[in-house]
């Protein structure tokens, strides 16, 4: 009894934990679309710990920094086991030398004594603004912050579909693209079109949308495809698709005097609403020619057609199926099942039809699958015949008729004899397996087995009843405590001062790889003051590098550490003015910040 206990309870309290190991995997990525004489970023990133990295010589690209490196790493515990992961990037700075569609070779590292290789990438350099174009977007984005300065030039939408004259049925898509010169934080579809005349089919979207530079009218603007939907004309003749009205969110800096630099941190940016109408496009539909088959359905697109029957030879009441597959590129959802004439005194049953259809922005793609099951019920030798299907060639303009070979099957007498049947029956329940209810007498030995006692008012039993009983108390104690500290507002500031501050860098770094400077050392400091501000338990009013100072040399910081974190705050207050500071500056910046953050919370925790 006594290891009975002692092995429930190791149960209970033990888990076992397995480390899982994922696959080396080395990644580039690179905007698609860059523009000439501006700096992006080339990443290459490697889910492990990597050395000589090799890049190949990039033609038509000029380095202007890197590599800088970054590392992240995680750990996850989930039903008893554990997952590590860490994440290194190395990043470059380039910018194009000149216009046009350029690609960047793949890279090699060397993980483990193995080496692997990188992704290629291809990138597009787009012509620089025209000045004029240029003048005129500063002009406005000086005028001020309301709506009337966003101009339709500045932020629009383009309706284009990829076809203007069509056959009836022939797929069209229709693309909403959004172009803009302002920061758009969302923009969704208020109204669509109600595509009469036209039977649709919506494309799904990419929830993770990443805008892409485009060259219009001689301005880069950034652009994002907000909706796409195929469209299949119904009926002849000039269909208009209407307006479609969209809502944008814009993003835009505030132009007020501020009143303290807590007003430039926190009040410097606002959101406004912009309805912008997308234009409506017309689509030219002509008619199909005249001669159409006699079993044309309407099919419009590109197929092939072929068959299999799964026995030609078999015996009177045994099931046969033939499958008819149409693969192929159109309006597949207009297909009908081709129809198969079977002889008399067959038992046909309903087909069953599979669709494995897949829907691109090339159209609706994929495989038909028709199954015909029948059943012949006396002996003899009969021709089922060929299945026909008709269709619009849309590549060569004209109809065309696939149909299956006949097959020729051979039934002889079945064990149960015949039932001779004259008339096709439909609608029939699948066949099914009879005899199965039948259950004999087993006649194996017979093993008997010890009556189990329930565990009920035995140790364990109690134990059982104990143990979720105790763990109970301990988690209402913690909460209870846990309560009692959120009440303290100034405890839970100190608290979640760190993971705020954290947060904050995680954005400036992302700021930094973008090369966003003026983002990036605002980001930077609004980290620190915030993380002063709730660490030292100094009011926002009262939030000054003199008060800073004197708290922490009363918590007894060194010296050294305070001098660090008013050269930080110095630095970025400044670095507007600093126009010489490039992307090493700011990144020895971040890891100064990160490392005196991290040495006043090890300072703290041990006081």
């Amino acid at each position: 009894m006594k290891n009975k206990i002692l092995l429930f309870t190791f149960l209970i309290l033990t888990f076992a934990t397995v480390k899982a190991e994922e696959p080396v995997r080395f990644v580039a990525s690179a905007p698609a679309t860059v523009i000439l004489d501006k700096p992006f970023q080339l990443v290459y990133s490697v889910n492990a710990s990597g050395k000589d990295l090799r890049l190949p010589e990039i033609t038509n690209f000029e380095v202007l920094a890197g590599p800088f490196e970054s590392r992240s790493s995680s750990y996850q515990i989930i039903n008893g086991k554990t997952t590590s992961s860490i994440s290194i990037s190395y990043t470059y700075t380039l910018q194009g030398t000149k216009t046009g569609t350029f690609t960047v070779p793949s890279s090699s590292i060397v993980v483990d004594g193995q080496k692997y290789n990188s992704n290629g990438l291809s990138i597009k350099v787009l012509p620089a603004d025209d000045a004029s174009a240029s003048k005129s977007q500063n002009n406005q984005q000086s005028n001020g912050s309301s709506t009337q300065s966003i101009s339709n030039e500045n932020v629009f939408i383009r309706t284009s579909v990829s076809k203007n004259n069509v056959y009836e049925q022939e797929a069209v898509l229709v693309t909403y693209k959004l172009y803009t010169l302002v920061d758009v934080v969302q923009c969704v579809n208020k109204k669509m079109p109600d595509f009469n005349g036209f039977m649709k089919q919506d494309i799904e979207q990419n929830q993770n949308k990443q805008f892409s530079y485009e060259n219009f009218n001689g301005k880069n603007y950034g652009t994002v495809v907000l909706y796409q939907v195929l469209v299949y004309p119904q009926r002849s003749g000039e269909i208009t698709i209407d307006k479609a009205n969209f809502e944008a969110v814009i993003r835009i800096q505030n132009k007020t005097q501020a009143r303290s630099i807590f007003d430039d941190f926190f009040e410097s940016y606002s959101n406004v609403n912009k309805n912008i109408v997308a234009p409506a496009v017309k689509v030219i539909v002509k008619a199909l020619p005249a001669n159409k088959p006699s079993n044309f359905n309407g099919t419009v697109g590109r197929f092939s057609l072929n068959s299999n029957i799964s026995s030609i030879q078999t015996k009177a009441n045994e099931a046969i199926t033939i499958k008819v597959n149409i693969s192929g590129s159109g309006n597949m959802k207009l297909i009908k099942n081709p129809e198969i004439k079977f002889p008399d005194g067959f038992e046909v049953y309903d087909p069953k039809v599979n669709n494995n259809f897949n829907t691109t922005t090339s159209g609706i793609s994929g495989t038909k699958t028709i199954e015909y099951m029948f059943i012949p019920r006396h002996a003899g030798n009969f021709e089922i015949p060929s299945a026909q299907f008709s269709y619009f060639d849309i590549e060569e303009k004209t109809y065309k008729t696939l149909q299956t070979p006949a097959y020729n099957l051979q039934v002889t007498k079945g064990e149960g004899g015949e039932n001779t049947v004259v008339n096709n029956y439909t609608s029939k329940e699948d066949v099914k397996q009879l005899g199965k209810d039948i259950r004999y007498i087993y006649t194996n030995p017979i093993e008997l087995q010890k009556e189990v006692s329930p565990i009920f008012d035995t140790l364990i039993g109690w134990l059982m009843f104990i143990i979720p009983l105790i763990i109970t108390s301990i988690l209402f104690l913690l909460f209870k405590k846990q309560t009692q500290e959120n009440a303290n507002i100034e405890f839970v500031k100190n608290k979640k001062a760190n993971r705020l501050a954290q947060k904050r860098l995680k954005l400036a770094q992302k700021l930094l790889s973008e090369g966003k400077k003026d983002k990036f050392y605002e980001e930077v400091l609004k980290a620190v003051w915030t993380y002063l501000s709730d660490k030292l338990a100094i009011p926002v009013a009262s939030l000054n590098k003199e008060n800073v100072e004197l708290e922490l040399t009363q918590k007894g910081v060194q010296p050294a550490l305070i001098s660090k974190f008013t050269d930080i705050l110095n630095t970025c207050e400044f670095a507007r003015y600093a126009p010489n500071s490039g992307q090493q500056e700011m990144g020895n910046l971040y890891n100064e910040t990160l490392e005196s953050i991290s040495n006043l919370e090890s300072f703290i925790k041990k006081a």
